[in-house]
């Protein structure tokens, strides 16, 4: 009889029966299902184009929800000061939101799981000085350190928009969270290294960088998995903070924070 694969043994397996057996995991994952979904599709999902100008109607501006007396049900939570669907913004703005918040910490990932395992498999003074490095980092705020490091970036393109200025931001983000993802593989790989497969593959001769890819990099990246999921939802709110404050995205472009700076002046004579 064969032996089951990698995905049956998941199903059979004490993980798969405790999400399906609980509704509170089972309901978090259709309601992130549902958001990530209208997110990504929101040109096929969302009832109207909220950035399109062809489109907008200076009529409806400031329009109150549908369940509101004076509300419309075209547009289910009202619209903005221009007549843009909000509902609709929303789920543009959580695009470029959930796509900075992906490539930044996919980013940190790669640059924190290398710099980690570079630090606890050579050891010495390379570890010295990538630990005195996420120390500096440790010291500064999140936010201030990507407010220096964008402020920079638009100093050396000064003209970034559409995709330089997304990248600009992404990675401001990312060299925000790196440091998190190589303490964490650090501290795995020290305990890595000194096991007996580690110390048989050196023996045989095998070469230091195939060791710490093919043999230890596979055994340290539990941990950042976890970290990751984490820290996605973290860097949405980092950008979402750096657009609120007019330094993230370009205030053409949707995105959460946007949305929020550009409502603000409107959460006591419409709170929609």
């Amino acid at each position: 009889m064969p032996a089951p694969g990698a995905w049956a043994r998941f199903f059979d397996g004490d993980l798969w029966y405790s999400f399906r057996t609980s509704p509170v995991a089972v309901g978090a994952t259709l309601v992130a299902f549902v958001c990530v979904f209208c997110a990504l599709f929101a040109e096929a999902v969302a009832p109207h184009n909220p950035f399109d100008l062809a489109t907008l109607e200076l009529s409806d501006a400031r329009l109150p929800p549908a369940w509101e007396a004076d509300g419309s049900r075209k547009y289910l939570l009202g619209t903005d000061d221009q007549g843009r669907d909000i509902l609709s913004a929303l789920m543009y703005g959580a695009r470029l939101s959930l796509l900075v918040g992906l490539a930044s910490v996919l980013m940190s990932v790669i640059l924190g799981v290398a710099l980690g395992l570079l630090a606890g498999f050579v050891g010495g003074r390379t570890d010295a000085f990538i630990m005195r490095v996420c120390d500096t980092m440790l010291a500064f705020p999140a936010i201030l350190v990507a407010l220096l490091i964008n402020g920079v970036g638009h100093a050396v393109f000064p003209q970034a928009h559409g995709w330089l200025a997304f990248a600009v931001l992404v990675l401001a983000i990312s060299l925000t969270g790196w440091v998190q993802y190589a303490r964490t593989v650090r501290g795995s790989t020290l305990v890595e290294r000194n096991k007996e497969y580690v110390q048989a593959a050196r023996v045989i001769g095998v070469a230091p960088l195939r060791i710490m890819r093919r043999h230890v990099l596979p055994n340290v990246l539990g941990p950042v998995l976890i970290l990751a999921t984490i820290q996605v939802p973290a860097a949405i709110i980092l950008e979402a903070t750096l657009s609120y404050l007019g330094v993230g995205v370009p205030p053409t472009s949707p995105s959460l924070g946007t949305l929020i700076r550009v409502g603000q002046d409107f959460l006591f004579s419409g709170e929609w």
